[in-house]
Formats: structure tokens, sequence, C-alpha cells
């Protein structure tokens, strides 16, 4: 560690920068989903982004390689950041590879070029994220959310400015790459290396060891965010296209209840690798219990606060002919709420490197939620996503919290 290295936060200065910065950045890229219709003409530009953005979402799982919460909690220090850093290389390469495979072969020929254009921008983001990780293991995660915020104020200027001189998605792509990748060397990248020195290389043998090492959780991942979007396809093949554009419409305002969960708990995955590593399983426990008590809180407060606005803010965002559907938002929030905590208990069992555990809970969701979603879709309409999501995901934390179990009486 460089003798110059800045001491870290509190915790709770930490989750402040954290969730300001998540939050600046997550309302940048919405405000780009809106700008991009007043900047066209039509909505061609608006559909070829949604496109962009929907294939790399396909594969961001293999770019990332569940690599931040492996990071953050690798209190052994197995690898550097260098190591981590070349590993996020390679699998960005992998990543962006199938992403423009996956583009040729199914999506229009003159989308190509921006999709894959949007796919290194979002790959220029995941590499920074990696020194991000080096900042989170120090406990300084203002500096994470002041890139984030920066990030995002950035690209959004950027893409606007490109919109409008030149009515192309490529090159306002890669204006927003070029931002992005600015504010690592010039921002992050300083202020990262008072902690560690960035030596970019990994050996063969690492990179196959994690790659192999890391399968199932990366598996594991594909698998939690597919239990959910199952249901969804088979509410579209069942009752059309228009009733899953109502219930995605429903439901998109109970996505704060996961983003704010995400917020408080990330910050703490370093404590929770650290007691693990400790044997402190006292500690364990009631950062499990603090947490999960914070997590329930926000689902409580979101839930209050969207069903008292819900019904306005839908009718002022899709219109008044959504109001006839806000009765879906009563099981959206239980299902968002449940979402949020199978996340929280995936990244805990990373964390203290339990991946079987992981595995496990989130093979039993994708399989539990086709013939739940098949059986109650039909009797509960477009109800019945919501509850086959939380059918498969109740079944699933309890499979983790099992093991988690487990892992405490297996080590106290």
């Amino acid at each position: 560690m460089a003798q110059s290295a800045p001491e870290g936060l509190s915790l709770k200065t930490n989750m402040l920068w954290n969730s300001f910065g998540s939050l600046f950045n997550l309302g940048c890229q919405w405000l780009m989903t809106i700008f991009i219709v007043r900047l066209s003409n039509g909505f061609d530009a608006a559909g070829t982004l949604s496109l962009a953005m929907s294939v790399f979402n396909i594969f961001s799982p293999i770019a990332l390689y569940r690599m931040y919460t492996y990071q953050v909690s690798d209190v052994r220090h197995e690898n550097t950041v260098g190591e981590y850093f070349g590993f996020r290389m390679v699998t960005c390469t992998i990543a962006l590879g199938m992403a423009l495979a996956y583009a040729v072969t199914t999506c229009p020929l003159d989308s190509t070029a921006a999709i894959f254009a949007f796919a290194v921008y979002k790959c220029t983001g995941l590499l920074i994220d990696v020194l991000h990780g080096l900042d989170q293991q120090h406990h300084r995660m203002d500096y994470i959310g002041k890139s984030l915020a920066a990030q995002g104020a950035l690209s959004l200027t950027l893409f606007c400015i490109a919109q409008t001189l030149t009515s192309n998605l490529v090159i306002a792509f890669l204006c927003m790459t070029v931002g992005t990748a600015l504010i690592g060397l010039l921002y992050d990248l300083p202020r990262s290396t008072r902690f560690e020195q960035l030596k970019i290389g990994i050996s063969r043998k690492k990179t196959a060891h994690l790659l192999k090492y890391c399968f199932p959780i990366v598996v594991a991942a594909i698998a939690c965010s597919a239990a959910p979007s199952l249901p969804r396809q088979i509410l579209a093949s069942i009752d059309g296209a228009s009733s899953l554009g109502i219930y995605a419409s429903v439901a998109a305002p109970a996505v704060i209840i996961q983003m704010g969960a995400s917020y408080i708990y990330n910050p703490l995955l370093g404590y929770f690798s650290e007691a693990y590593e400790n044997k402190d399983m006292k500690q364990l426990a009631v950062l499990l219990l603090k947490a999960s008590a914070a997590i329930a809180a926000i689902g409580l407060i979101a839930a209050i606060a969207l069903l008292l606005i819900g019904e306005p803010l839908l009718v002022f965002l899709f219109g008044s002919q959504i109001a006839p559907h806000v009765y879906l938002m009563t099981p959206i929030i239980i299902c968002t709420a449940i979402t949020a905590y199978v996340w929280f208990l995936n990244d805990i069992l990373v964390a203290i490197r339990h991946f079987k555990g992981s595995f496990i809970g989130n093979i039993c969701a994708v399989i539990l939620s086709v013939p739940a979603a098949f059986f109650l879709i039909p009797i509960y309409g477009m109800n019945g996503v919501s509850f086959a999501t939380i059918l498969a995901y109740g079944v699933s934390a309890i499979v983790m919290l099992v093991c988690l179990l487990l892992v405490f009486h297996r080590e106290q």
C-alpha cells in the first residue's frame, strides 16, 4: 500500500456518497432515454438505443463475472488490482465479441455499429469499476460517488451535443466512451493508485482459475436475472405484448426498492467478508440482521409511498390509460422487495465464498419460475407474473438463508 494512502471514511459517509453517485448516474441514464426522443426525428433513434441496452444486458453478466463483489471481499488479497483489471479486460472482450455476434445475427444490420459502440461505452465504465472496487476495499467510496456522478453528467452532456450536431448514435456513444475514459484517467486513477499501484496483467493460469472458479456464480447471476424475466415472456406469449407492456410500465417505479436496497448493503460487503475471515460469527450475524432490517424498512417506506402516490405518478408518466391497471402495484411491490433481498443474499454468499449456496438457490428460482408462471398467469392474469416470481424467489431466499445458517453452525 502506498505510504500516502488516505484514511478510510465512516460507513455512514461511504453509504451516502455511494447512494448519491449511483442515483445521480442512474438519473442521467434515464434522462438520456428522454432526450434522445427530443433530439431526434421520430422514434427510430430511441428504438436503437433501447435495442443496444437490451443486447448489452444479455451479456453484461459475462463482462462483470461477479468480480466486483469478489474483489471488494478479497480480504486475503488473493489478486492485485492489476490482475483484477486484466481479468476484467478479458471478460469484457469476451462479452463484446458475443454481443457483436448476437447483434449481427439477430438485429437489423443498420443498428449493429450503434449496438457495438454502446457496448464499448458500457465496458469502459466496467473497467473503471475495478478501481472503484479498490476504493471500496479501503473505505473511500466518496471517490466512487464523485466518479459515478461525473461519468453520468459528462456522458449525458456529450451525448446531447453529439446527437444534436450529428444525429448519429455511433458518434454519440463514442464521445461518451471518450468522456468516461477521461474521468477514469484523470480522476479515478490518481486517487485509486494511492492505495495500490496499477500494474495491468494477469497470468493465463490465474485467468483460467478465475473463469472456472467463479463460473458457478456467473451462472447463478444469469439464473437470478432469468427468474423474473421468464414469467414476463410467458405473459407475452399467453396474453400478448400489450399485457407485458402494461405490466412493465406499472412495475417501473417499484425498481426504486431494489436500487435503495443495493445502496444500503453494497458498502457492507467488505465488512461481511472481514467478519467471516476473522471467524467473528456474532458480528456477521449482527450485520446480516441489520442489513435485513434496513432492506425491510426501505421496502416498507417505498411501498407506503408508492401506494399513496403510485396512481398519479403512473398516470403522469404513462397517461390515463394506465389507471385501470394500478391494482398490479401491490403484488409488484412485494415482488420487488423479495427480489432485492435475494440479490442481497447472493452477494453475501459470494462475499464469504459460499458459491454453492448461491448456485443452488438461484437454480431453484429459475426452475420454479416457469411452471409457476404457466399455472398462475392463466388464473390471475398479469398479477400471475408477480405471484410466480414471489414463489420462485421466496424458495430461493429460504435455500440461501439455510446455507448461511449452515455456515454459521459450521464455523462456530
